[in-house]
């Protein structure tokens, strides 16, 4: 009976070990082909060449993060006694590579960067409809994009959730499939009331297999990029330089907005509204953006 115990005691107790081992091991499987998998892993190069977009390419600096490259300048003085502003609708270059996308597409890429900048300049300027005189005047031209292929990042976003459910004790994000990453690169000024450029920037960003969201249409990466590089270009006409600081923190109304809100100024109502709460759900789960996002369309 003694020696039955025993024996029940220490296949328990092999059991526990064995089991201890295979969580133990099973991270660092998954933390090995994670590794493999940022090795090989590639991204969807930006392009910040310059256009011939802007008036001027003068005194441009870079300011290069880990995700975008950029350049940009702004006159200070200028930019800090503007009161009005208006905005033009962006557009797409010629060569841009538009014409990978829809026209329905094109318009929920464009639309995106004009309402955040609008929503986010209302905070600092009196934004008046683009057809009105002000004290400067924003354009922004898409240069450069390309389209994320769908399948490769559906199969990502499943990879994502199966990991989170069950491999929940691997607390490291999974990358994505180096295969289909798209990109965006945008040229926008601001104009004084005689025409002269103020403030410039020259932006490009590319998926990257770790931290890039990912969503499953050919507009997905273009239209989340759509919006860093509104916040970018807005903090730059806000506080009149270009720095890597954190971005500037809303305001009650600002963030009104963003939940669906109606904007503060009637110039930005020709860009919509925000998607609102379905606008944050359908990131999360990587849903094509024109499900939740019908502005402009």
């Amino acid at each position: 009976m003694l020696t039955q115990v025993h024996s029940g005691a220490a296949i328990d107790a092999t059991m526990g070990r064995s089991r201890h081992a295979a969580y133990t091991f099973r991270p660092r499987i998954v933390g090995l082909l994670l590794l493999t998998l940022q090795c090989l892993s590639g991204c969807a190069t930006p392009q910040t060449t310059r256009t011939g977009a802007l008036s001027s390419y003068h005194a441009l600096a870079p300011s290069n993060g880990v995700f975008k490259r950029s350049m940009a300048r702004a006159d200070r003085t200028e930019l800090l006694a503007a009161e009005t502003i208006r905005i033009v609708p962006t557009r797409f270059s010629d060569g841009s590579g538009a014409t990978a996308f829809s026209p329905r597409q094109q318009r929920l890429i464009a639309n995106a960067i004009d309402r955040t900048v609008c929503f986010d300049l209302s905070d600092r300027f009196v934004v008046v409809p683009a057809t009105s005189p002000a004290d400067l005047t924003v354009e922004v031209v898409i240069t450069n994009l390309k389209p994320t292929r769908p399948v490769p990042a559906a199969a990502s976003k499943a990879a994502a959730f199966m990991t989170r459910f069950l491999v929940v004790e691997v607390p490291v994000p999974v990358p994505r499939i180096p295969i289909g990453l798209g990109s965006l690169s945008v040229e926008a000024e601001a104009r004084d009331r005689t025409g002269r450029q103020r403030a410039a920037m020259v932006w490009a960003r590319g998926a990257k297999a770790l931290g890039s969201k990912t969503r499953v249409a050919k507009t997905g990466d273009a239209y989340e990029f759509a919006y860093n590089f509104a916040g970018d270009f807005s903090r730059l006409l806000i506080t009149a330089e270009e720095s890597r600081r954190l971005p500037l923190l809303p305001s009650a109304r600002r963030i009104r907005t963003s939940l669906g809100g109606p904007p503060r100024y009637a110039g930005c109502e020709a860009f919509g509204r925000s998607p609102g709460i379905p606008g944050f759900v359908g990131a999360v789960v990587g849903a094509p953006p024109a499900w939740t996002d019908r502005s402009g369309l």
